[in-house]
């Protein structure tokens, strides 16, 4: 099991988090298309966090259940909150100038995708992307 904390405060901070996401999808064997999914999605969640909370936490985690390994990220903030989760996980809502496929296609790209938060105190997203996972 590998565990792994970064704190994410600037755009610089991104491209070393891409790469670490990066080694942890290699180091367990996950495929280029697996790889280039959990990437994306970890790109975008990152971002966001960024742009809405002044940036935030990311615990990355190589992971096993089941006779399956993978990769779980962790996106922690202290942001202002998302008021309405079930109005932002839906395709084309944006509170910002974006598409609005932030979060609905983030988690069209993981394989398990979990969100909370509370307004006033922040936001935590968990996203698993399995090595063998569609």
């Amino acid at each position: 099991m590998t565990k792994d904390m970064m704190e994410i405060v600037r755009e610089q901070d991104v491209v070393p988090f891409r790469n670490r996401v990066k080694e942890l999808a290699t180091k367990i064997g996950m495929s280029l298309v697996n790889q280039t999914k959990l990437i994306t999605a970890a790109s975008e969640l990152v971002r966001n966090m960024l742009k809405y909370a002044n940036g935030g936490r990311v615990t990355l985690e190589i992971i096993s259940k089941n006779g399956q390994t993978g990769i779980r990220l962790t996106f922690t903030d202290e942001g202002p909150g998302i008021p309405d989760i079930q109005q932002a996980m839906q395709d084309g809502f944006s509170t910002g100038k974006s598409l609005g496929l932030g979060l609905p296609g983030t988690r069209r790209l993981v394989n398990e995708f979990d969100i909370k938060s509370k307004v006033g105190q922040g936001t935590a997203v968990t996203v698993t992307h399995w090595k063998n996972g569609r």
